[in-house]
């Protein structure tokens, strides 16, 4: 899993601006070296309502980078746990399992990109906790 947190990253000219006077500035996130050659399966807008998780699961042959906008989160990847906030990004390796929780008192929104080699992304639900693998 690779973790990009907001708050360490600076603003900086975006390329198609003038240097010494730009429009808009970014905090670049990620690059294309971060994620896999692939092709998009998906660009979802998510909501994670207060108290919820989502089902613990993996995919086959996608790799998902969530964006969080809002709030707090804790994902735990192949059971090593992090907080995310508002601004960080975390890109999940293919086949990692993956679970999120919402750990903070408003609903949180969170933008996950899918990125697949073979354009199946078949996604394997894990009942339970973060072991003992049930396909659905």
């Amino acid at each position: 899993m690779k973790i990009v947190r907001f708050s360490q990253k600076d603003y900086v000219p975006a390329s198609h601006e003038n240097p010494d006077a730009p429009g808009v500035w970014k905090k670049v996130l990620l690059r294309h070296e971060d994620v896999i050659d692939g092709r998009i399966q998906m660009i979802n807008w998510a909501r994670l309502p207060v108290g919820a998780a989502f089902q613990a699961h993996y995919h086959e042959d996608m790799q998902e980078v969530f964006i969080i906008l809002n709030g707090t989160v804790r994902l735990i990847v192949n059971a090593e746990a992090c907080e995310l906030a508002a601004g960080d990004a975390v890109v999940i390796p293919i086949g990692a399992l993956h679970v999120m929780h919402n750990i903070c008192d408003e609903d949180v929104c969170y933008v996950a990109i899918g990125i697949t080699r073979e354009g199946r992304g078949k996604t394997v639900v894990v009942d339970g906790s973060m072991s003992g693998e049930t396909r659905r």
